[in-house]
């Protein structure tokens, strides 16, 4: 804050009194990890960097497409004509954007296995995935390590948010004890999204974010708070005596999605996508051998994060952390059977 350049920067946010200099030195402090770099979580890494956080970090598991163009407001079409890994992407538009703030991009699926090291560490958690699995993991974490977060989503011209605090408010699971079954929830790749949307449920969740970090708590919205915007629907639902008794996560402390009895998690179809991921042990290939096998079966291009090959009515997408993405079907049992027959693992 002593500096010309911060002083500037933040200088109308530090006019609005309840951030003011104590709580502008506060979010220069703050850690905040966000999960899923789509339509929300740019809008939310955009709030977050441009609010002058002092550490920001990206988790993503998937590449920069055409179609994200259109709501994912850190990518350009050379991002998506390169492929390029949306962490990777957004890192570098939101360097530009304030280098003073530390970024750490995360190439990765956030699973069983990694969430705790991916989302320890900070002060708070921002959800811009796309699906409730993730959350999940994100709500087990949160009560286990003591760290709020803030849900959002959005599909359609309708979004839904609510900030969870562990020890104080509902859970995830409380108000929502199961996941909705695999294909049986709308997504964007099925029901379509506009823009609009996004920025609502991204302004809502920023705006808790900087309450809970400037130490505003008593500020904060308690409700589950509903949009429509189509139809002009708004509407925030009272959910603080929802606290369920019988609660495995926040109540008995059964952290089953960190924990799972079936702990495979190597095949899973990205619903709405049309693509299976399939993950390898990272030990077992490189990506110049993986190369060369594909060239003799389609069209390979690379970047330094990923390769891709087009092999006529599926594609590959290759991580070196051991994940191919295969799209052009659901079937996980095809995805595998095309895997070993062009890669030979």
């Amino acid at each position: 804050m002593t500096t010309d350049i911060g002083q500037t920067r933040y200088s109308r946010q530090i006019l609005f009194a309840p951030i003011g200099e104590e709580g502008q030195a506060k979010l220069l402090r703050s850690r905040v990890a966000i999960v899923g770099m789509g339509a929300l979580g740019t809008a939310l890494a955009n709030h977050m960097v441009r609010s002058g956080i002092g550490y920001v970090r990206l988790i993503d598991r998937d590449f920069v497409e055409a179609s994200n163009l259109q709501r994912q407001m850190l990518y350009d079409e050379q991002d998506a004509k390169e492929h390029m890994p949306k962490a990777i992407a957004a890192s570098r538009k939101l360097k530009a954007v304030n280098g003073a703030v530390e970024i750490e991009p995360h190439i990765a699926d956030l699973n069983w296995q990694n969430a705790e090291q991916l989302l320890t560490g900070v002060d708070l958690i921002l959800d811009g995935s796309d699906n409730f699995q993730v959350r999940y993991l994100i709500n087990d974490v949160s009560i286990k390590h003591g760290i709020p977060w803030i849900y959002g989503g959005a599909v359609s011209s309708r979004g839904m948010t609510y900030t969870i605090i562990p020890g104080e408010t509902p859970c995830l699971r409380c108000l929502f004890p199961d996941a909705p079954a695999p294909g049986s929830a709308e997504t964007c790749d099925t029901a379509g999204v506009i823009g609009p949307i996004i920025h609502v449920v991204a302004a809502y969740q920023a705006a808790e974010a900087l309450k809970w970090l400037v130490g505003a708590k008593d500020r904060l919205d308690p409700r589950l708070r509903h949009f429509e915007l189509w139809h002009n629907h708004h509407h925030a639902m009272d959910v603080g005596e929802k606290i369920a008794a019988d609660c495995p996560a926040c109540q008995k402390k059964i952290f089953s999605y960190l924990d799972p009895q079936e702990k495979r998690g190597t095949e899973v179809s990205m619903c709405g996508r049309e693509t299976v991921q399939i993950t390898l042990p990272s030990s077992s290939f490189s990506l110049d051998l993986i190369a060369e096998r594909l060239k003799q079966a389609g069209t390979v291009t690379r970047n330094p994060f990923m390769l891709r090959a087009d092999l006529g009515e599926y594609r590959f997408a290759v991580f070196p952390d051991g994940r191919i993405l295969v799209q052009g079907t659901t079937e996980i049992p095809l995805a595998k059977s095309l895997v070993a027959k062009y890669i030979g693992l």
